[in-house]
């Protein structure tokens, strides 16, 4: 019975490190990225192997940042109960895991999806496990905003999967994420500054203080909101994106004056990275039933 236990509980660590909320959250854009290369049905090769493959590299990317932040971890509060820090999983074990999955969704994307695939995510994943964690996130203040070239890419990735190829849509799927990450997760440095301080890393909020990085926020919001709605001007989206983008854009600029307006109340920059979150995924919620009726407007 002991030994069922503690395989359960094994399982349960390897399953934490593919951090599953955001390799949840990056096949989500993916499969949008997919539906929004054709007018119809993608197909099931690139639905199914392109999908798998995609969150197999995001999960493994994902264990790799554990491992790399392990040390760092142990000392904040919102990590320290991670597999890694807590000696639930050991570090060797972690890297024959993040490896196998790397090699099993790069043998999927090369020989089942296509080429171009295959060797976008491998960047990606390159450049979110080893360039931002590794070198990024401890050099410079806009850490975020330069790695996050690497977390915009999954539509790119859903988009190639399916054409063999990326055109001016991919990359507008590209942009929107990759301005909207900074506001994101800056938020959240906002609400961890401190702990952030403490293990040094030259989070926005340490660098430049708390107020630069509320306006900060604020105007990536209101440049988000231009972004959002690219997709409706160049023909690509129709009526019900557009008013989804413009509703959700308020929504997030609200947050963002309420957290410059009451910047003692630090639960509200926890609010407003919890909101960015449910905000993406609303978005390209509305991307995808946009499409759908764009194209099929009959029924």
């Amino acid at each position: 019975m002991s030994a069922n236990i503690q395989t359960l509980t094994d399982w349960r660590a390897f399953y934490e490190l593919t951090k599953p909320r955001v390799v949840a959250l990056i096949v989500f854009t993916a499969v949008v990225g997919m539906f929004l290369a054709v007018p119809g049905w993608p197909g099931p090769i690139p639905m199914i192997f392109g999908t798998l493959g995609i969150g197999l590299a995001a999960s493994g990317a994902a264990v790799f940042n554990h491992i790399l932040d392990a040390r760092i971890d142990i000392h904040m509060l919102r990590t320290r109960g991670r597999p890694l820090p807590q000696g639930r999983v050991s570090e060797r074990a972690a890297l024959s895991f993040a490896s196998a999955l790397c090699v099993i969704s790069m043998i999927i994307l090369w020989f089942v999806v296509n080429p171009l695939t295959a060797v976008l995510t491998w960047c990606s994943l390159v450049g979110y496990a080893v360039v931002y964690t590794v070198y990024l996130k401890r050099a410079t203040p806009q850490n975020i905003v330069i790695g996050g070239a690497a977390g915009a890419a999954p539509p790119l990735l859903g988009w190639a999967a399916v054409t063999g190829e990326i055109n001016s849509g991919a990359l507008l799927l590209f942009l929107i994420i990759f301005v909207w990450t900074p506001p994101h997760f800056w938020a959240l440095a906002i609400a961890r500054k401190e702990e952030y301080a403490k293990v040094d890393i030259p989070m926005l909020p340490v660098t430049h203080g708390e107020a630069y990085t509320r306006l900060t926020i604020l105007l990536y919001t209101i440049l988000l909101i231009l972004v959002t709605v690219l997709p409706y001007v160049i023909g690509m989206s129709g009526l019900i994106y557009l008013v989804t983008a413009l509703a959700l854009g308020a929504m997030f600029t609200f947050h963002a004056i309420q957290m410059m307006r009451y910047p003692d109340e630090l639960d509200r920059a926890m609010q407003t990275f919890r909101f960015s979150i449910n905000y993406l995924g609303l978005l390209f919620g509305a991307l995808l039933l946009d499409h759908y009726f764009l194209f099929q407007p009959g029924l």
